[in-house]
């Protein structure tokens, strides 16, 4: 009777390891931890884009604009969201407005000066008022060129997080974007190989999405060894001609022999 219930806590205590064994947030040790099907010199590897970044508000308005739809490509330089500027515009204009006036008291000054109807404090004063229109002039430029938010680079729509018509806050997130054109491939491997491994090698990438072997090479490595896991960050770089990859999809490296 007592044998088996050590027997049971014994196979209890074996559950709750292996349970405690796979914690959420360990996903860069799991990510570097071979299938039970693959070789010793296999690890898992990630697919990430260089270049994603999640676009933000740079100021506070009505959004009246967004013409791509998640999963739409755009082009580097199109307009991606678009704001009502229409405060800001009439700001620019008084701004533009102002900076003429200023311009043709200046001159008007300089005139009288000519002709000594006034002294050079006169002259100075109008040259600072049309230096501070100026100045006031370029700082609603920049905000009405903030109205209009374009791509920096040829990409794709992840997610929005904003809708047209909505009124956003400046630093709001608004869109996420990724060019799928950027990919690499980051591998977690065994620290002890970090004196095998060098730029250029080259090894086997199988995403799990296709199933199509792929030739890759070593593109550099990581600076630091985690102290924790004892893992070294890799990057790898994909072949020119790879097609239909997307950033977030996983897969399989195999070395031809475990450095």
């Amino acid at each position: 009777m007592h044998k088996g219930i050590w027997l049971g806590l014994g196979l209890s205590l074996c559950v709750s390891g292996a349970a405690q064994a796979v914690e959420p947030g360990q996903d860069d040790l799991l990510l570097s931890s071979p299938p039970a099907s693959s070789g010793a010199g296999d690890v898992r590897g990630i697919l990430r884009a260089r270049d994603q970044a999640m676009l933000s508000s740079e100021l506070a308005g009505r959004i009246v604009e967004m013409p791509f739809a998640e999963g739409q490509s755009f082009r580097k330089g199109d307009v991606l969201v678009r704001f009502d500027c229409a405060a800001y515009q009439a700001q620019l204009n008084a701004a533009q407005a102002a900076t003429r006036a200023a311009n043709e008291q200046l001159g008007h000054n300089r005139q009288l000066a000519a002709l000594n109807s006034v002294g050079r404090f006169e002259v100075a004063l109008a040259e600072a008022k049309l230096s501070e229109a100026q100045a006031q002039a370029q700082v609603y430029q920049v905000q009405v060129r903030r109205c209009a938010l374009t791509a920096p680079y040829d990409g794709e729509i992840v997610q929005r997080k904003a809708q047209p018509f909505e009124s956003v806050s400046g630093g709001a997130p608004l869109l996420e974007i990724v060019d799928n054109r950027s990919l690499e491939i980051r591998l977690l491997v065994p620290s002890r190989w970090v004196s095998r491994l060098k730029v250029g090698q080259s090894f086997t990438f199988v995403p799990d999405e296709t199933g199509q072997p792929l030739q890759v090479e070593v593109k550099r490595l990581g600076a630091r060894i985690d102290e924790g896991s004892q893992m070294l960050p890799l990057i790898a770089s994909l072949p020119v001609d790879a097609k239909g990859l997307l950033a977030g999809m996983s897969g399989t490296a195999r070395f031809a022999e475990t450095p």
